[in-house]
């Protein structure tokens, strides 16, 4: 399972998330998503932890607290949900009536 991090400060590295990690146990993996467009990160992260204690007691420790200047949102992160693609994406509504010559 992994610990979504939110609101994060867009100066924060990988490295500074696995050292505030660390302080409740052994960090496996922590990935900062970033803009695709931008290369700027988004200002969440999902770290993820060797034992389930140790993620539980990183919630309950960093949940709301003041770090780098932001207040932490620290909970379980949920399954990445399905998304079927937009209309948009496809070029219209799908419903006619374009143009007639």
């Amino acid at each position: 399972m992994s610990i979504y991090v939110g609101n994060l400060s867009y100066q924060v590295t990988e490295d500074d998330l696995k050292r505030a990690f660390e302080e409740y146990g052994r960090v496996s993996s922590v990935k900062l998503p970033t803009d695709r467009e931008t290369g700027r990160m988004r200002g969440f992260a999902f770290v993820e932890m060797e034992s389930t204690a140790d993620e539980d007691k990183a919630i309950e420790g960093l949940d709301g607290a003041e770090w780098m200047g932001r207040d932490l949102k620290v909970n379980k992160a949920r399954p990445r949900e399905e998304r079927s693609p937009s209309r948009e994406s496809w070029g219209g509504d799908n419903r006619g009536g374009g143009r007639r010559y």
